[in-house]
């Protein structure tokens, strides 16, 4: 066999790994934004107020829980790498020491419901948006426990290369969001109440089934299901530096919301759906970072390098390739999609202005979350820690554009906010990580890091 042709075989190979990962992981990645999708299209026929206010109760809530997505992005590479060194049990313990640290940082979120109020309250909204705002969040703080048992446990199944389970039960949990959501607010007449009530009963019913999982798998290789405080601090250490990470990506959403307030509620409304799509977007584009963190992870366990690099530059031109599709996607529908989220004329007409700059910035951001998956798989969290803080640095005097005087409110305000976003802030996310990832510092081989 020529060495063209050996190539072109593991180039195949690479990529029906990564497609036999990604594809599952995508669905049950957009399922997670399609729960935000549905809050917003429901909600939205409610009325502007109240489709600003789930924007702002969501922005809260949704920050709680991507500052915790370590919880996730932290088990897998360590579920995986062990996996690859040849160690199952060693890689189940690792998930099950992350569902303890779930269950105990879940149970201490509950304190923050009395807070509800005072959260949204700083985003300095109309009053009739506060009270909407702090409705939704006050309830959907009781459904943060089993979404962080969910992030653990998905987290487990990624290390140990099963993507087709998390589909099944986000299939399952969106189905029950939908249906519940619907007969709430409308049937019901419980409005912005009812969409955070089914959108918590989903999330516990999707809780109970992935703790059901891994006692079963914990079992069947003879694992204790105690909790080691050692071990479960050991996964907190890596945490400490995901979250400082995360917290500067929620750092940047948060401000982009506050600023997007202070233009009005017609333009929150808009950056509100513009956020629900960009979600969406980013969640089916991280679908090839759950891949990379899965293979990089298992790759660097079993000690091969040379395999790393490869796994890298298929997921790279995979990101690039996919970011252009969903930018031509969303550009073809920038104009016709905002009926589906409000039937305020004003929010429908402004829409485009955020779109478009979105659409167009896809392949940047296809590039960045691939390389994030691939660095998160790789352990070096403490590289993206600081970058995220030098990323925001960075986005932060381009955000505030949007409030100079010489900006008119409305459609060329929203427009500046999110150039700022799609092209500043994403634009530096991808310097910082492809400089990273051209060294090979990032590399670390052997079971554990």
């Amino acid at each position: 066999m020529s060495q063209a042709t050996a190539s072109r075989d593991e180039r195949r190979r690479l990529d029906r790994d990564i497609v036999a990962l990604a594809l599952p992981a995508l669905g049950a990645l957009v399922a997670e934004p399609a729960f935000l999708l549905v809050d917003t299209a429901l909600v939205g026929h409610l009325g502007a107020a109240q489709l600003a206010g789930v924007g702002v109760g969501g922005a809260v809530l949704h920050t709680a829980v991507g500052l915790l997505i370590f919880l996730a992005y932290g088990t897998t590479p360590a579920v995986a790498r062990l996996l690859g060194a040849g160690d199952r049990p060693g890689a189940i313990r690792a998930g099950v020491d992350g569902i303890w640290l779930a269950i105990v940082v879940g149970l201490a979120l509950l304190a923050a419901i009395p807070l509800a109020h005072p959260l949204v309250a700083l985003f300095g909204a109309a009053g009739d948006v506060t009270e909407h705002a702090a409705t939704y969040l006050g309830i959907s703080i009781l459904g943060l426990p089993a979404m962080l048992v969910v992030l653990a446990a998905t987290g487990l199944m990624r290390g140990l290369q099963d993507t087709r389970t998390p589909l099944i039960v986000a299939g399952a949990g969106f189905t029950a969001n939908a249906i519940l959501n619907a007969v709430l607010i409308y049937g019901l007449g419980l409005g912005v109440a009812g969409s955070a009530i089914g959108t918590v009963i989903a999330q516990w019913g999707m809780a109970a089934f992935f703790l059901a999982f891994s006692v079963r798998e914990a079992r069947r290789e003879h694992v204790s299901l105690r909790p080691s405080l050692a071990a479960v601090g050991r996964v907190a250490g890596v945490g400490v530096w995901l979250l400082v990470r995360t917290l500067s990506l929620r750092v940047a959403l948060i401000a982009t919301t506050a600023v997007a307030t202070r233009l009005g509620t017609d333009v929150l409304a808009a950056t509100q759906v513009a956020f629900a799509l960009f979600s969406t977007l980013a969640f089916a584009l991280d679908a090839l970072a759950i891949a990379g963190q899965a293979l990089v992870g298992k790759a660097l366990g079993a000690g091969d390098a040379a395999l790393v690099r490869r796994i890298t530059r298929r997921l790279v031109r995979w990101g690039l390739v996919g970011g252009a599709a969903l930018g031509a996607i969303l550009l073809a529908l920038a104009w016709v999609v905002g009926g589906a989220f409000s039937s305020d004329p004003a929010v429908v007409g402004m829409l485009p202005w955020a779109l478009v700059p979105l659409a167009v910035a896809q392949p940047i951001a296809g590039f960045v979350f691939v390389l994030d998956g691939v660095l998160i798989g790789a352990g070096d969290v403490r590289y993206l820690a600081f970058t995220g803080l030098v990323n925001l640095a960075l986005y932060l005097p381009l955000l505030l554009l949007a409030l100079l005087p010489a900006v008119p409110h409305g459609s060329a305000a929203l427009a500046v906010l999110w150039l700022a976003f799609s092209v500043g802030y994403l634009g530096a996310r991808a310097l910082t990580l492809g400089l990273r990832a051209r060294s090979d510092a990032w590399m670390v081989l052997g079971a554990t890091r």
